[in-house]
C-alpha cells in the first residue's frame, strides 16, 4: 500500500532521479535534488548539495551516500554500506594523521557485489518493492504514516544487529579504506575519489542527520565526538 502523503512521481525517467521525486513531494522547494536508487541502480544526478543523496566525485560522476532509513544508522555508498559510527571513527582516525602526505584508515562494511540484491528505494518507500537489502529493510521497519515522524532517529545502532543479519543475506563483510591524498586534495572511498570540499560535505552530511535531520536536533554521542575532534585540530574537512 502506498503511503498516503507520498506523492508518486508522475513519471518515470529510468536510472535517474527517483529520490529527486521522493524528497520534492515532501519539500517542493528542494526540487533541485536528484539521485535513483532503483531496481539495485544507483545513479544520482546532480542537485541541491546541501543536503542531497547526491554528490559529486572525482572518479565516478555523481554518486549516491547517505542515510536510506530512519530507523538505522546504517550508510550507503553506492553498492558499499556501513554503520555510521564507523565512518565517523574513520574520518577522525584519518584527518589526526597530520604527520603524513597519504594516510589512510580502514572500517568495516560490506559490499552488495550484485547490484540487483540492493533494492528499489522508491518501491521500498511506498511499500510496492520489497526486494533486495532495502526492500528488506523497509519491510522491517516501514516509511512513517505520517511527515512528522520523517527525521532520522538518532538511537539508530539500537538496530544494528537486525541490520548486519538482513545484510549478510545479501552483501560480504569486506574492510573498506579510506585515503586521503594530501598533494592532491582528494580523499578516496575505496574507489570512490573526491575532492576535500566534497568529502567535508559528506561529514556534514551525517552531522545533520541527512536530508530528514536527527530528530530533535539531537546527535548520536559517535557524532558529537567526530565534530569535537576535527574542529580542535582545525581540520580541513571540516565546512566553512
Amino acid at each position: 500500500m502506498e503511503r498516503s502523503w507520498y506523492q508518486s512521481p508522475r513519471r518515470s525517467r529510468g536510472v535517474l532521479a527517483e529520490a529527486e521525486d521522493f524528497h520534492g513531494s515532501l519539500y517542493p522547494k528542494n526540487q533541485g535534488m536528484r539521485a535513483s536508487i532503483r531496481c539495485g541502480t544507483l545513479q544520482p544526478g546532480m542537485g541541491d548539495q546541501t543536503m542531497p543523496l547526491a554528490f559529486p566525485s572525482k572518479s565516478h560522476g555523481t554518486i549516491a551516500f547517505g542515510f536510506f532509513n530512519i530507523e538505522t544508522d546504517m550508510l550507503l555508498l553506492e553498492n558499499l554500506f556501513f554503520f555510521a559510527d564507523r565512518f565517523c571513527r574513520a574520518v577522525v582516525a584519518l584527518a589526526e594523521q597530520s604527520e603524513l602526505t597519504k594516510p589512510s584508515a580502514w572500517m568495516d562494511g560490506f559490499r552488495i557485489a550484485n547490484q540487483t540484491m540492493i533494492g528499489n528505494l522508491h518501491g521500498a518507500i511506498q511499500g510496492w518493492d520489497l526486494r533486495g537489502f532495502i526492500g528488506e529493510t523497509y519491510r522491517r521497519f516501514p516509511f512513517p504514516s505520517h511527515p512528522e515522524g520523517f527525521k532520522q532517529k538518532p538511537s539508530g545502532e539500537q538496530h544494528r544487529a537486525v541490520i548486519q543479519e538482513l545484510i549478510e543475506k545479501f552483501a560480504k563483510d569486506r574492510a573498506i579504506r579510506l585515503s586521503w591524498d594530501k598533494p592532491s586534495s582528494t580523499v578516496s572511498i575505496e574507489e570512490f575519489i573526491f575532492d576535500e570540499e566534497i568529502f567535508g560535505a559528506l561529514i556534514a552530511y551525517v552531522d545533520r542527520g541527512g536530508y530528514p535531520r536527527w530528530q530533535d536536533e539531537i546527535r548520536p554521542p559517535y557524532v558529537n565526538t567526530m565534530m569535537e575532534r576535527l574542529a580542535a585540530i582545525s581540520s580541513p574537512f571540516l565546512q566553512r
